[in-house]
């Protein structure tokens, strides 16, 4: 076996910094709860996040702070932080903003410009390639990122940066809806290329029925009033 090297390698000019141990437990957490390997209910401890990321107490407790101002925990001090699960209020809000939003873009985004097309094309074919995959986080991800695309489109920066701020919450409860209703991800999929039609074909109505349809099913799965 080779001996080791008496100093440590000589970092190369161009390598990237690794992020701040605080931006590390902070990215750790908050994937984990979005994508819901940390549950609702879920308390979390400084020591064993600590010890998860590889870092000392002080940036988990940083970063703990920084997740609570964004509602997702909430700390309990020498206990420790609780998950938030998501509140029924919350879903009706998020889905009313969305209706608001995406509706009013949908029929903007008509007439429909290649680039437009080509973009919502491309991330409902990577949306089906996730499913096949199982991969439900990813999925998530980009049946976000497909109506965010529509929402950008219609160029109101300050409806843009509204429908942003719901992006968490988005993902959130998306991953929850598909796990507890697995047939719901084709669905998704099927309603998101009757939304594409809908615009490629100049249908303005049309395109905001489908998402009236769409957004407002999340509500009742979500909620679990699904018969």
């Amino acid at each position: 076996m080779p001996a080791a090297p008496l100093t440590a390698p000589v970092a190369r000019t161009g390598d990237p910094k690794p992020p701040p141990a605080a931006e590390r437990v902070y990215t750790h957490v908050k994937e984990a709860v979005l994508d819901r390997r940390y549950e609702g209910g879920t308390l979390l401890t400084e020591g064993d996040l600590a010890e998860a990321v590889g870092v000392s107490r002080t940036p988990v407790r940083e970063a703990l702070l920084r997740l609570e101002v964004e509602g997702l925990i909430k700390l309990y001090p020498k206990k420790g932080a609780l998950v938030l699960a998501v509140s029924a209020q919350e879903i009706s809000d998020v889905v009313e903003t969305r209706l608001l939003v995406e509706e009013f873009a949908a029929r903007k985004a008509v007439p429909a410009p290649a680039r437009l097309i080509a973009r919502l094309e491309q991330l409902l074919e990577e949306q089906r390639q996730l499913a096949d995959a199982g991969d439900l986080a990813a999925v998530s991800v980009k049946d976000r990122c497909f109506h965010a695309e529509i929402v950008k489109n219609a160029g109101n920066e300050i409806l843009s940066r509204l429908y942003d701020q719901l992006r968490d919450r988005q993902l959130r409860m998306g991953v929850a809806v598909m796990e507890a209703h697995p047939g719901r991800i084709a669905a998704n999929i099927t309603e998101h290329g009757e939304l594409l039609d809908a615009i490629r074909a100049g249908d303005a109505e049309g395109a905001a029925q489908v998402v009236r349809r769409h957004v407002g099913r999340v509500k009742v799965l979500v909620r679990g009033d699904d018969r």
